[in-house]
């Protein structure tokens, strides 16, 4: 049964919905997702929906990715790294790819088709490796340094593929070399005019939007900018994604960077889910089960095959065999590039879609692997070489006769848990004020960094029991937990409590949904910093207002004896988030007009057992705050209603129908 264009496009999203939600519980890429959306619906399984009609859309989605890259292409950051971009990078992409096409003419496949896969599977994933650097604080180390150069120089490589793929395809298969050049050339023109372009028209055309201060107009802009510079390319006879990556480099230095970032967001994740849907429409999964050890084998052989060569040119070039072994496990997969030349490739009929199934499916699987490559990169490293790791790569976690060592002199110390932003700003305050304290961190760098700044502060988590003892937990005046991580914090807490009941802690939070919860485990007190931040600026407000300061002092201490009661829950907007980053209830003020003929009217608010609380009642004139529950409701009363959303609806529903 043929489904039209916008059926097609309908159980896309439903299925991508349905599929990302669950991936991402079983905290797996969404990239995965999409693709698992494409087999499913393809015509090779349920022929659900038809890869060439979703062609243009995928294509533009593969434009907007290679301009988020443009984006992030950065020239200076190139030319100051050039040691790292042009010498390791381009040695390793020019001996990879060389590799790659002599394996694959050694199996018997033709050269242009051994070209597009040898460009294919030489770039790595920029956006994996970078993520999970960036996790592990390791894009500053050295071997995340490395990595970064290398990556740099991929995306440049990128250019000279996606130019090179459409006349491969053309002629009947064969290279011509004067066509070939010519390409080449026209690229470098096209690059050279649109980056004059970017340094003189466009910042003045985006500096007029700016001024206009609509949100419409510079989106608008955005997408103009992308799709005319991949029209540009197209109509060149190139790729349309070749456009959009040179147009992301022309803004890439401009002070919209962030802001077209933002805004392009929205179209490259959705058109972007449209182009692996449609990978996925093209694995046979016929040629998958049939060829399923060939898969297993191509994905092994290419990760040991790009180690291999990142960790001979790395430590050659470096003489650190340690680095340059780490270096290569980071970069040792195929990258989203690759899915994009296979495309391209595919489109010009340079490969088949058998060998487009294998391929793909071969990149799919070592992204899998990458992140647990990553992850223990450095003990692969440490075994392989049969080494220590050395001290900079990580810090030893202190015995526990070191940190009784270190805090066996102190008597009424203060116990800082947590040395990240307020960690630090209390310990500055404590200095001065002679007053003894001692940290410790889960976080190995900022640990190293403020050890070697004369800190008193240990690597350790303050959910252990023994490291509490050992740094005196018994002995101490006060602990501050500063931990961000909910959980983390609440661990922390339960233990120290369980073992030194009577010491009092102070629990920093970022707002007050948890506020109940550390109190009730024996918080001595909860500090929320958006709270605070708001008594502060209420404070600073009442003083300009001439009003006295003792006045100021005891309103805000009775919010603060309160438990921040007047400051929960606010009235929602149009833009309001309904529930916060972590997928929370935002508590909700809601304020409710009883009608002559409602339930509540005539009936206390102790009979009504509402679910959400009345922080205030007005009456006409009058305004009771937290009115007691034996107030009797009449017509006309204004109830003001605090709680979760849900909450909120019910108490509503209440009032007015019983």
């Amino acid at each position: 049964m043929e489904h039209s264009l916008f059926e097609q496009l309908l159980l896309i999203l439903v299925g991508a919905v349905i599929a990302t939600t669950l991936f991402r519980r079983l905290n797996m890429p969404p990239i995965l997702a999409y693709i698992a959306v494409g087999v499913v619906i393809g015509p090779f399984a349920l022929q659900m929906a038809d890869p060439h009609e979703m062609e243009l859309m995928s294509e533009l989605g593969v434009v907007f990715l290679l301009f988020m890259l443009g984006l992030e292409f950065s020239l200076p950051r190139m030319i100051a790294m050039r040691r790292l971009v042009f010498g390791l990078g381009a040695l390793q992409v020019a001996m990879t790819t060389v590799a790659l096409i002599l394996i694959s003419l050694a199996l018997g496949i033709d050269l242009n088709s051994g070209i597009v896969i040898a460009g294919a599977l030489a770039l790595s994933s920029t956006a994996v490796v970078t993520r999970e650097l960036l996790r592990l604080n390791q894009l500053s180390a050295p071997h995340g340094q490395i990595s970064f150069g290398i990556l740099l120089f991929q995306d440049l490589a990128a250019v000279f593929f996606l130019i090179i793929v459409p006349v491969l395809g053309s002629n009947g298969g064969e290279v011509n070399s004067e066509e070939l050049f010519m390409s080449l050339l026209q690229g470098a023109g096209l690059l050279l005019v649109l980056l004059v372009l970017g340094r003189t028209v466009l910042p003045a055309l985006f500096k007029e939007i700016a001024r206009s201060r609509s949100d419409e107009l510079f989106v608008l802009m955005a997408l103009v900018t992308a799709l005319a510079a991949a029209w540009i390319t197209h109509a060149a006879g190139l790729s349309m994604a070749l456009g959009g990556f040179l147009a992301g480099m022309m803004l890439g230095e401009s002070h919209y960077k962030h802001q077209l970032e933002a805004d392009i967001r929205p179209f490259r994740d959705v058109l972007l889910g449209l182009f692996f849907v449609t990978v996925g429409m093209q694995l046979n999964l016929d040629t998958l089960i049939t060829n399923w050890h060939w898969i297993l084998i191509c994905a092994g052989s290419l990760m040991l095959l790009k180690a291999a060569i990142i960790a001979l040119v790395v430590g050659r070039v470096n003489r650190d065999g340690h680095n340059a072994l780490r270096s290569a496990l980071c970069l040792a997969q195929g990258g989203e590039f690759g899915f994009a030349l296979l495309a391209l490739g595919l489109g010009h009929g340079v490969i088949s879609s058998e060998l487009n199934a294998i391929i793909t499916a071969t990149i799919i699987l070592s992204m899998v692997i990458t992140p647990l490559l990553i992850g223990f990169n450095g003990q692969i490293a440490s075994f392989l070489l049969r080494e220590k790791v050395p001290q900079s790569a990580s810090v030893k976690e202190p015995s526990l006769e070191e940190l009784n060592d270190a805090s066996e002199h102190l008597d009424g110390h203060v116990i800082i848990c947590g040395f990240g932003r307020v960690g630090q700003i209390v310990a500055r305050f404590l200095r001065p004020l002679d007053i003894p304290y001692i940290a410790i961190d889960s976080d190995p760098f900022r640990t190293h960094e403020a050890a070697q700044a004369g800190e008193p502060m240990f690597y350790g988590d303050a959910r252990r029991a023994d490291i509490l003892k050992a740094i005196g937990a018994e002995r101490a005046r006060l602990l501050i937990l500063t931990v961000p991580d909910h959980g983390e914090s609440m661990a922390a807490l339960k233990q120290i409590k369980r073992n030194c009941p009577d010491l009092p802690v102070l629990v920093r939070t970022q707002d007050d949904s948890k506020l109940e919860l550390y109190q009730n485990a024996g918080a001595t007190e909860v500090v929320p910093e958006a709270l605070e931040g708001s008594l502060m600026l209420v404070s600073h407000i009442l003083t300009l207002l001439d009003i006295p300061e003792e006045d100021i002092r005891s309103r805000i201490d009775a919010v603060r004896s309160e438990r921040y009661q007047l400051l929960h829950g606010f009235l929602h907007g149009k833009r309001s988030k309904k529930v916060t980053d972590t997928g929370d209830p935002n508590e909700l003020r809601h304020p409710v007009t009883l009608t002559e003929d409602c339930y509540a009217s005539g009936r206390t608010l102790e009979s009504l057992a509402l679910k959400a609380r009345v922080v205030a009642l007005k009456r006409g004139d009058i305004e009771l705050g937290s009115p007691p529950g034996e107030e009797v409701l009449q017509s006309g009363d204004i109830v003001i209603l605090t709680g979760e959303p849900s909450q909120v609806e019910a108490a509503e529903e209440r009032l007015f129908s019983g």
